[in-house]
């Protein structure tokens, strides 16, 4: 039998072009309320390994990427604090695509139109691997949390 082949994302080239190890998680995707949940359930990944990635808009910084554990919520004040921000606000999810490149459910930290700065929530630090969006709604990489700060030029925060 065929193995079918993946088509790569615009993150899934930039690792490879940095040089960074990943592996690829995909499943049938769905606009379910326990998405997170649904993600872990069917790539068999561990719920606390799960990372979503929120964009925000600071009032000195513009844009700002958030990758916080699927389980917990985005604490905008401890954002704003850590990215120098006096507010920082949720980006309007109609604004998404044309800021990042990427869809509502498909949003990766990496590979975005442009770079902004990127904040990984402290607990990733603990992890030796994490689940992020590949870029593609039911695509996921998981890589190094270290490597994800690499390659966005982030820097782990306490931001839930």
């Amino acid at each position: 039998m065929k193995k079918k082949k993946i088509q790569k994302t615009n993150a899934m080239r930039q690792l490879e072009n940095h040089g960074i190890g990943y592996n690829v998680h995909q499943y049938a995707w769905n606009d379910d309320n326990e998405k997170a949940q649904n993600d872990a359930d069917e790539t068999g990944m561990p719920f606390h390994k799960i990372y979503k990635t929120m964009v925000a808009t600071g009032s000195n910084t513009g844009e700002i990427v958030a990758c916080i554990p699927a389980g917990t919520k985005l604490d905008l004040k401890k954002l704003a604090e850590a990215s120098g921000n006096k507010k920082v606000d949720m980006l309007d999810i109609n604004a998404l695509e044309k800021t990042t490149g990427y869809v509502r459910g498909g949003c990766s930290p990496v590979g975005m139109k442009k770079s902004f700065p990127t904040f990984l929530a402290q607990s990733a630090a603990e992890l030796d691997t994490i689940v992020v969006s590949a870029g593609k709604r039911g695509m996921q990489v998981e890589l190094a949390p270290d490597d994800l700060l690499e390659i966005t030029d982030g820097e782990y925060a306490d931001i839930t």
